[in-house]
């Protein structure tokens, strides 16, 4: 196979937490362990902890920042990623998140894992969940220097790693994320139902894209869009 018929091959795209991953994990490191670790290292109440990282939550939300545990263990005097592996126990994958991959990798498929985790969370989650062996491209927005909510990741990643957006399916939990994909040109997207099993699902018509509650439901999808399938085999 040529270079250039290799870039036309479908690329099945997934995001890590909240798509592969559970994000009940990284719920409880930010929203309960971070807390707890902030008030007793500064000796706050619980209460004004929390105030203070909602109060940085807000403003940093959606950029590179929000997901570097280096720029919050500076930010809050706390060393995040060592609090991460203290629970690290916590990490599971999705349900349907290997039966899914085995059934891509048997057929043929390639697939790219694209996470907004900084390099060292993403190092923490695969030792702890089997996935690289799955995917031929990994990519910690930290490498590219910007967050997947920016058109301009996905056109460093091209450059990096060419690719046809047309040809390209787009799995992640986070709408806005799913925003910027569309806004360079990737059309198949899919969101996910129930991005952290301790929240409730939420409301399917409620979303902007079609939304997955067992990963495995992808495979029928794909299998009903013939620009994806018919493209694998050609």
């Amino acid at each position: 196979m040529s270079y250039s018929d290799l870039q036309q091959q479908p690329i099945i795209m997934f995001d890590m937490d909240g798509t592969l991953l559970d994000l009940a994990f990284d719920d409880f490191i930010w929203n309960h362990c971070l807390p707890e670790r902030h008030a007793q290292v500064h000796q706050y109440s619980l209460e004004q902890s929390k105030n203070t990282l909602f109060e940085f939550y807000q403003q940093h939300k959606h950029t590179l920042s929000w997901y570097s545990s280096a720029f919050w263990t500076a930010k809050v005097g706390v060393d995040v990623l060592q609090l991460q592996y203290e629970h690290r126990d916590k990490i599971r994958a999705r349900k349907g998140c290997f039966e899914l991959l085995n059934q891509l990798k048997a057929q043929g498929f390639r697939c790219w894992l694209l996470t907004n985790a900084d390099r060292a969370g993403l190092q923490l989650k695969l030792e702890n969940v089997p996935l690289s062996s799955y995917f031929e491209v990994m990519i910690s927005s930290e490498e590219l220097g910007h967050a997947k909510e920016d058109v301009a990741f996905w056109q460093k990643l091209q450059q990096l790693h060419p690719f046809d957006p047309s040809q390209a399916v787009f799995v992640d939990d986070t709408v806005v994320v799913l925003q910027g994909a569309e806004s360079f040109g990737i059309s198949q997207l899919i969101s996910i139902l129930q991005p952290s099993s301790d929240k409730l699902a939420r409301v399917a018509s409620e979303l902007p894209y079609p939304a997955l509650d067992d990963l495995t439901e992808l495979l029928d999808y794909i299998e009903s869009n013939p620009q994806v399938d018919d493209a694998k085999t050609a």
